[in-house]
C-alpha cells in the first residue's frame, strides 16, 4: 500500500516547542525560563494526552487498497500496522468479531472470556476488570475524560457510567445518545441519519478537543458498518470510508492545533472493531480470516517490536497506558491480555500447553534487553472475577530469549499462569 507501509515503525518525529514571552520590558532572561519551567510543571506543555477513534467494520485489505488520505497522513508520523480481534481460534481467548464485544476488548484490555460482554445488548458486563477510562480517573481524578459516540451503551453500559460495581465513574464530557433523538435525526431505510450523527460526532469532538484538550478521549463512527451490512464490498461501503477518513481527519486537525499551540504530547489511535465476511463483505461475527482482520492507525513516535507483529486489539489499552505515563494497578496489571506496543515490552504471544503433569509455556521475546529474566508465577484459583485476589506461587524464573518454560503440576483442572518481566505482565490459563 502507497503511503501507509504493512508493517512501519515511527516515520516522523514531532518535536515540541516551548514559547516564553517576557512580561515585563527589560525581565532578565532567567526569568523568562523560570516561567517556562513553571509552565511544565502546570501541565501545559508537554502535557501527555490521548484519543482513540474506533471506525465500525473496516477490513485491514480494505484500508490498504483505499489509502485515505488522513489515516495516511497519521501513519507517516508513528505507523500503520495490520491487527485481528476475536482472542485465539479455539481456545478459552475465542471471542466473537462483534462490535460492543470488540470495544470493551480495547476498554479493558481482555478478551471476552473476562470482560463478558458476548453481544452488542450488552448483558452483564464483568466490571471487575476496569477499563482504561477508571484507570484513569483512579488514578488521577483531576485528568479530563471525553467521549463522542452514536451509542449512549458505550458510555453507559461499557463504561459503566453512574454504576456502583464502577465506582459511580463520570466522565467530564459526552456528546452522545444522537441515535435517540429522532426529531433532528428521523430514522431512514438508507442509514442517512447514522451519517448525518457521525459528521455531527466528529464535528463535536474536533471543536471539543481543540477548545479543551481532554486528557483521554473515545471518538465513535458507525456508519460504515452500516454501509458494509447493506451493500458489502461495493463502492457505496468505499466512498463510506473516504467519509470516515475526513471525519477522522477533523481530529486529527483539532490535535495537531492542540500541539503546535501549546506543545503538548498527542497520541492517536486510530482502528476497527472487526473485518467483514470473506464472501460479500456484508456479515461479521464469526471467525474467518477477514472477520478477525483489523489495523491500527497511530502518530506514535516510540512504536516497539509489538506494533510489528499483527497486536492484537488487547493491546491498545495498555498502550494508551504507557503513553499517558498512568501505572495499570498490580493486581489489574496481571489480568491484562494484551502488550503494549508503544514504550518497553518484554515478550509476547505467550502459551500455556498441558502435558501430563506439566505445563510447557512459549512466547516470543521481542527486541530490548533480552538478556532479561522473568519471573513465572502460577494459581489455582480465579477469584479475581468475582472481585478476589488470586494468590500466585512463584515456580521460577527464566530468561526471556528462552522463549520456553516448563512448570510442574498436579492433576488440577485449571491453572493461570503469570510471566512477569521487567516492563509488563502476560498471563494464559490451562483449562481443562
Amino acid at each position: 500500500m502507497k503511503g501507509i507501509p504493512k508493517q512501519s515503525y515511527s516515520l516522523l518525529h514531532i518535536r515540541e516547542h516551548a514559547f516564553c514571552f517576557p512580561i515585563v520590558i527589560g525581565m532578565h532572561f532567567a526569568f523568562c525560563l523560570l516561567l517556562w519551567s513553571c509552565k511544565e510543571e502546570s501541565g501545559q506543555a508537554g502535557k501527555r494526552k490521548a484519543v482513540f477513534i474506533i471506525v465500525d467494520g473496516i477490513s485491514a485489505d480494505v484500508i490498504e487498497k483505499l489509502n485515505p488520505p488522513a489515516l495516511e497522513e497519521i501513519s507517516k508520523a508513528g505507523g500503520y500496522t495490520r491487527a485481528y480481534v476475536g482472542g485465539e481460534k479455539g481456545t478459552y481467548t475465542e471471542t466473537p468479531t462483534i462490535s460492543a464485544v470488540c470495544y470493551n476488548s480495547l476498554l479493558t484490555g481482555t478478551w471476552v472470556h473476562k470482560h463478558n460482554v458476548w453481544g452488542n445488548n450488552i448483558k452483564d458486563p464483568n466490571y471487575h476488570y476496569p477499563d482504561i477510562f477508571r484507570i484513569a480517573e483512579e488514578y488521577n481524578p483531576q485528568l479530563k475524560t471525553a467521549i463522542f459516540s452514536t451509542w449512549t451503551d458505550n458510555r453507559t453500559k461499557l463504561i459503566g457510567e453512574g454504576l456502583p460495581q464502577t465506582g459511580e465513574i463520570q466522565l467530564d464530557y459526552q456528546f452522545d445518545g444522537l441515535e435517540l433523538d429522532t426529531v433532528k435525526y428521523p430514522h431512514d431505510d438508507h442509514s442517512d441519519y447514522i451519517h448525518r450523527i457521525d459528521e455531527a460526532v466528529a464535528a463535536d469532538a474536533a471543536r471539543y478537543i481543540q477548545e479543551n484538550g481532554p486528557d483521554l478521549s473515545w471518538v465513535y463512527l458507525q456508519y460504515t458498518d452500516d454501509m458494509g451490512h447493506r451493500f458489502g464490498n461495493s463502492e457505496k461501503f468505499y466512498e463510506a470510508i473516504r467519509t470516515a477518513d475526513t471525519q477522522v481527519g477533523k481530529v486529527w486537525e483539532a490535535i495537531k492545533f492542540r500541539e503546535n499551540k501549546f506543545s503538548e504530547d498527542w497520541l492517536i489511535v486510530v482502528t476497527t472493531d472487526h473485518g467483514r465476511d470473506s464472501i460479500n463483505g456484508r456479515h461479521h461475527g464469526g471467525q474467518s480470516d477477514r472477520e478477525r482482520l483489523t489495523w491500527i492507525v497511530t502518530n506514535a513516535d516510540s512504536l516497539n517490536e509489538r506494533f510489528n507483529q499483527t497486536p492484537g486489539v488487547v493491546d491498545i489499552m495498555p498502550s494508551l497506558a504507557n503513553h499517558l505515563q498512568i501505572p495499570i494497578p498490580e493486581e489489574v496489571k496481571k489480568e491484562i491480555d494484551g502488550v503494549p506496543f508503544i514504550g518497553e515490552a518484554d515478550f509476547a504471544d505467550l502459551k500455556a500447553e498441558r502435558k501430563g503433569s506439566e505445563i510447557i509455556l512459549t512466547w516470543k521475546a521481542l527486541s530490548g534487553d533480552k538478556e532479561s529474566r522473568a519471573e513465572v508465577f502460577i494459581t489455582e484459583t480465579n477469584h479475581f472475577k468475582e472481585g478476589g485476589t488470586d494468590n500466585y506461587r512463584k515456580v521460577g524464573e527464566v530468561e526471556i530469549k528462552e522463549e520456553e518454560y516448563t512448570i510442574e503440576v498436579r492433576n488440577g483442572s485449571f491453572y493461570k499462569i503469570l510471566m512477569k518481566g521487567p516492563n509488563h505482565c502476560v498471563n494464559a490459563w490451562v483449562v481443562q
